[in-house]
């Protein structure tokens, strides 16, 4: 075997440039511009004709370093691995060809000591195909990590908005491949426990919908930017809520992507103030109350607790009863008739809860303080309900009483 491989050294770059074109004749991909360059096949060809008969002249097991380059080379210039593994098969095919073309050449011995060793020929191709595809496997691997990592840190920059060190939130829509203005949500989903996925499954059934997505995954939460475009906000949410497998918070829409960090608040807080056992997606309204109660939710609640404190350590009819009468009233414009035709009940019952209600204010309801008190703590509840639950008796209620 060593004559005729070192015979076919001698000829390698006639046999390269016999290979190339038969690889660029039969396989299109290497036809199309820009994928792998003429002159990059043919070095390709060339170093791995050439190992091949190294080790067929040397007996010796080389490092795999031909085939494992080549590997990360296409998978780099984006060549697809079958056709990759095609013009392996070819240059397998090509190479045989030739040793046993030489070999019939050379007489019958060359001929037998051929035939011997085909079987480790043909198992020297399967080390190079494996070694092949394993290291264009890795080289994609590796990219896809890389593009994942990169894509992760450029939705990092829009949801904490703009610094010095930063893309521009237009720059960021573009390497996103996302619009800059349009129709667009953030998403916060709780993660049921550490490594399972928030909403497994909606990924591609946003991609199937036309609906653009960028997730940023953490060890508590998923959080998501979607430009749904054309399609209606409830429609989405609705959507999303089929996926969801814990606590999901949903921004109100918003039309460009540098108000994004601002929709992540709404977010967090929704799903922050959702019902801890709870499943399914929260929306906050983005009014000015919303707003308001975001900047600090603690003190929001000292302030609803403070208004109405003695009201809600009522039971849980009572307590609901005099908060809805007392939104209808104020809605109503302190019209017990107008309220009570919207609460189907009579003025008189109106008036007699008002007069429960007002006894346990700190206040007259004649007084325009005490009645802006009262509204602005009932919108806080209508925005956050959390904030209406029952409290327990106790030194709170005292203090008031006192």
């Amino acid at each position: 075997m060593v004559p005729i491989a070192n015979g076919l050294t001698g000829r390698l770059d006639e046999l390269t440039d016999d290979l190339v074109g038969r690889i660029v004749d039969e396989i299109e991909i290497y036809r199309e511009p820009g994928v792998v360059p003429r002159a990059e096949l043919r070095r390709s060809v060339r170093s791995n004709l050439e190992y091949m008969l190294h080790r067929l002249a040397h007996g010796r097991r080389l490092e795999l370093l031909a085939p494992r380059s080549t590997g990360r080379e296409r998978a780099g210039q984006g060549a697809p691995l079958p056709e990759v593994l095609r013009a392996f098969r070819l240059g397998s095919a090509f190479l045989w060809q030739r040793l046993l073309d030489s070999a019939r050449a050379s007489g019958q011995c060359s001929l037998d000591a051929l035939l011997t060793v085909a079987t480790d020929i043909w198992a020297m191709a399967d080390d190079y195909s494996t070694a092949l595809t394993e290291s264009y496997r890795a080289a994609v691997g590796e990219a896809m990590i890389l593009a994942d990592r990169r894509r992760s840190a450029l939705v990092a920059a829009l949801l904490n908005g703009p610094s010095d060190e930063n893309h521009t939130a237009w720059e960021i829509a573009k390497l996103l491949d996302m619009p800059y203005d349009g129709s667009f949500l953030v998403v916060v989903a709780e993660t049921p426990e550490l490594g399972r996925p928030a909403l497994p499954g909606l990924e591609e059934r946003l991609r199937a919908l036309d609906v653009a997505s960028a997730w940023r995954t953490g060890p508590e939460h998923e959080i998501v930017i979607l430009s749904y475009g054309r399609r209606r906000t409830d429609e989405v949410r609705s959507l999303i809520a089929k996926f969801a497998s814990a606590r999901v918070g949903m921004s109100p829409p918003y039309s460009r992507l540098d108000r994004t960090p601002r929709a992540l608040r709404f977010a967090k807080i929704a799903v922050e103030t959702f019902e801890s056992d709870a499943t399914g997606v929260r929306q906050l309204p983005d009014t000015p109350m919303a707003e308001l109660v975001m900047g600090n939710l603690d003190t929001t609640r000292r302030f609803v607790r403070r208004v109405l404190g003695r009201v809600l350590t009522l039971a849980d009819d009572d307590r609901s009863t005099l908060i809805t009468t007392a939104e209808a009233w104020l809605n109503a414009r302190s019209s017990a008739a107008e309220a009570g035709r919207v609460l189907y009940c009579h003025e008189n019952t109106v008036r007699y809860r008002m007069r429960r209600l007002e006894e346990r204010l700190d206040g007259d309801l004649d007084d325009p303080a005490t009645v802006a008190e009262l509204a602005a703590a009932l919108q806080a509840i209508r925005t956050f309900p959390e904030l209406g639950a029952r409290l327990t008796p106790g030194p709170f209620e005292d203090a008031n009483d006192r």
